[in-house]
C-alpha cells in the first residue's frame, strides 16, 4: 500500500514527508493507522546519526498510536479496529523475555536501531529501493506502521491517541523506572535530573507510590515550577555547580534513588554523589563523552549504578495502569504534551531541541 512518512535522509535538519511502500505485516506483526506519535530525544539522535547505530535512509518514530487495520495470523491478542499504543519490540524467547523483562530482550539494540528486521528485510520501500524502517519495531512517523505485534499494547478506544502515544516511551521510561526498576517504597527518596517527559513522569511516578521528598533538578525555572506542581518536594537550579551540596541540605543521609535522564557528562558523578549509602542511581541514555565515576563512591557505600531500557517495564501491564491512573486524575501526562500536525513535524523536531516543548506529538490526521 501507499503511504506517507516521514524519511530521515543525511544532511537533512529534519526528517521529510515523502511518498512510500509498505509490505502486509507478516505472521507476528499487524498493520497499524498511526494517528498520533510523540517526538522523542531519541528520534533527534538518530536522525542526527553518529552516536546511535541507525542507517538512513530510515523512518522513525518509537511512540505510535493508531488503529490496528490488519492482524498477523500469530497475534492472538489484537482484532481489526483496536485501538493501540506502540511500545519497543522483544523476541519473546531469550531469558530476559521469558522473566518478564522484554525491555531488556538479548535482541533490543538491533531491534530498536537496526532499521530492519532480524532477518535483514524491512517493510517499506520507494520505486522498488528499500528505506530502513522497524525502529523500535515500528516507524511510527508515517500514516501507516507495520508494528511487531508483541510491542503492540491495546487501549480503550476513548483514550485519545495523543495522550496515549508518549507512553510508548517517554512517559514508560520515567514512570516505570520508579515504578519498576526502583520499585520505589512509601518514604523513599528520589532525585530527578532533567524535567523533560521523562524526569516529570518519573515525578508524578514518584508522588503515586508515595515518595516522601522528591528533588528535581533542571536549569529551565518553567520546568522546575512545573515540577513543583506535578509532585516533586523541591526544585534546584541545574546550573549551579553546588546541587549535590544542595541535595545533602535537603536529604542529610543522601537519596535512595536518583534518576539521570539527561545525557550531561557532569550529571552522571552528580547522581552517584547525591545517594544515600546502599542508594541506587539510573541512567536512561548515554553521554557523547566518556564518564569517569571513581570507584571508591559507589564502594565505601554500597551504593550502585545501572542502565535503564524503557523503564524495565511489562508495556501490555504498564502502560494500562498508567492511563488508569491518568483517568482517575493521579497521573496528569496530558500537561506534557504539545500538539503539532504531522506536516510540521520540522517544527517539533526545532520545538524539543531547543527545549521551548517538554513532548510534541505529532498527529497524522488533526481531524
Amino acid at each position: 500500500m501507499k503511504i506517507r512518512a516521514a524519511v530521515s535522509r543525511t544532511g537533512r535538519t529534519a526528517p521529510v514527508i515523502e511518498e512510500l511502500d509498505l509490505a502486509a505485516p507478516r505472521a507476528d506483526e499487524v498493520l497499524v493507522r498511526i494517528r498520533a506519535a510523540g517526538v522523542c530525544h531519541t528520534d533527534l539522535r538518530a536522525h542526527q546519526g553518529g552516536l546511535l547505530p541507525t542507517p538512513h535512509p530510515v523512518v522513525l518514530g518509537h511512540e505510535g498510536a493508531g488503529i490496528v487495520e490488519a492482524v498477523g495470523a500469530g497475534v492472538l491478542h489484537l482484532r481489526v479496529g483496536d485501538h493501540v499504543v506502540l511500545s519497543g519490540s522483544s523476541c519473546g524467547v531469550c531469558s530476559s523475555c521469558r522473566d518478564n523483562h522484554p525491555t531488556s530482550c538479548l535482541e533490543v539494540m538491533p531491534r530498536s536501531f537496526g532499521g530492519q528486521r532480524m532477518d535483514g528485510s524491512s517493510a517499506l520501500s520507494q520505486q522498488g529501493l528499500p528505506i530502513h524502517g522497524h525502529f523500535f519495531g515500528q516507524s511510527s512517523f508515517a500514516t501507516h506502521a507495520i508494528a511487531d505485534g508483541r510491542g503492540a499494547v491495546r487501549i480503550e478506544a476513548d483514550v485519545p491517541f495523543a495522550i496515549a502515544a508518549p507512553l510508548g516511551c517517554g512517559v514508560l521510561t520515567g514512570a516505570g523506572a520508579v515504578l519498576h526498576a526502583f520499585s520505589l517504597k512509601p518514604g523513599a527518596t528520589l532525585v530527578v535530573f532533567g524535567a523533560g517527559s521523562v524526569g516529570l513522569s518519573a515525578i508524578m511516578a514518584a508522588r503515586l507510590a508515595g515518595a516522601s521528598q522528591i528533588i528535581a533538578v533542571e536549569p529551565r525555572p518553567q520546568r522546575r515550577a512545573l515540577a513543583l506542581e506535578l509532585g516533586a518536594t523541591a526544585a534546584l537550579d541545574a546550573g549551579s555547580d553546588e546541587v549535590p551540596a544542595q541535595v545533602r541540605q535537603l536529604l542529610p543521609q543522601g537519596a535512595d534513588f536518583a534518576l539521570n535522564t539527561t545525557v550531561v557528562p557532569q550529571v552522571y558523578e552528580w547522581s552517584v554523589q547525591v545517594l544515600a549509602m546502599r542508594g541506587v542511581a539510573a541512567f536512561v541514555s548515554v553521554p557523547p563523552i566518556a564518564v569517569q565515576i571513581p570507584l571508591q563512591t559507589l564502594l565505601s557505600g554500597a551504593r550502585s549504578l545501572r542502565g535503564i531500557i524503557n523503564g524495565d517495564a511489562v508495556p501490555q501491564r504498564t502502560i494500562p495502569l498508567l492511563i488508569d491512573h491518568w483517568r482517575r486524575g493521579r497521573f496528569p501526562m496530558d500537561r506534557l504534551i504539545t500538539a503539532f500536525g504531522f506536516e510540521a513535524i520540522a517544527d517539533a523536531f526545532a520545538a524539543i531541541h531547543q527545549g521551548t516543548v517538554i513532548k510534541p506529538v505529532l498527529l497524522m490526521d488533526p481531524s
